[in-house]
């Protein structure tokens, strides 16, 4: 079991979606601090003013987590000011929703940035200490859309493909170093927090609601669970994909629960929720 009462708590992307509402979770349950990494400046003011009035102990930090320097100096910072946090929970993540010859270079550098390569920065700049001290928790939100190919997401689909083959290798090496250093994956599909607005859920795929699913991933965390896929219906890929080959695992993914065209009708939120980015981010 990971303690999270008297713990200290950090999340990127925490300023707004399950972000935010994972943070407040966590603090509910008697985490001691909660530190915020965010890019938006006002959100992030906002949810750490309003914490701090309600009795919380709170703080933010504006960090791009795609700039590998700016998460080194935010992590020297946090351990400086707050202390070692006891768990980490990358968060933060962007998608564009266009056909893969609609990217633009610049997509693909920040989508990769910071779905992929940011946990990854995330994780190592505390990972010394997590080891040195003997425990630690790590958590990747990572998405269904790491487990199937789909139309409109390819490079989200890619950045979730690493997240999930890095994050179950982490897991493997430091489960060898101490039995009480924990990763926990999720992947989660389609969640109304407006990331994806548009989308439409796959058949028996519901829409998940982001109080229920930020409630089940602190519950994992709790609970030092490995994998965490919801909805129940996301079980079966990996074992379809497996099993069937690639032409029948197309009709019955594609055209029987109607997972290709999802996205057909996405938009994105109406408006950039940060300054720094103009495609849509923050679950």
């Amino acid at each position: 079991m990971t303690q999270i009462s008297g713990s200290i708590v950090l999340i990127t992307g925490g300023a707004s979606g399950i972000g935010n509402i994972i943070g407040r979770k966590c603090l509910q349950r008697g985490a001691s601090h909660l530190v915020i990494w965010d890019v938006n400046t006002e959100l992030l003011n906002r949810v750490v003013t309003d914490l701090q009035a309600e009795g919380f102990s709170a703080s933010g930090y504006i960090v791009d987590v795609a700039n590998a320097q700016n998460v080194q100096q935010a992590a020297e910072q946090v351990i400086q000011e707050v202390g070692l946090p006891t768990i980490v929970i990358n968060n933060a993540g962007i998608v564009v929703g266009n056909l893969f010859q609609e990217h633009s270079y610049r997509d693909i550098d920040r989508t990769l940035g910071i779905n992929a390569a940011g946990p990854m920065y995330v994780a190592l700049a505390f990972l010394d200490g997590f080891i040195t001290r003997g425990s630690g928790h790590i958590v990747n939100i990572a998405s269904a859309a790491g487990l199937t190919p789909n139309p409109r997401m390819s490079v989200y689909a890619a950045s979730k493909w690493a997240v999930l083959g890095w994050s179950e290798s982490l897991r493997l090496e430091l489960e060898k170093q101490s039995k009480d250093l924990h990763v926990t994956t999720v992947t989660p599909s389609y969640i109304n927090t407006g990331m994806f607005a548009g989308a439409r859920g796959p058949l028996l795929t519901p829409i998940l609601d982001p109080d229920v699913i930020s409630e089940a991933i602190v519950q994992a965390i709790a609970d030092n669970r490995i994998i965490v896929r919801k909805p129940a219906i996301v079980h079966l890929l990996p074992l379809f994909r497996g099993l069937l080959p690639t032409r029948l695992f197309d009709v019955i993914v594609g055209r029987i629960f109607n997972v290709y065209t999802s996205m057909d009708n996405f938009t994105g939120r109406t408006a950039s929720p940060s300054p720094t980015d103009d495609i849509n981010s923050k679950r």
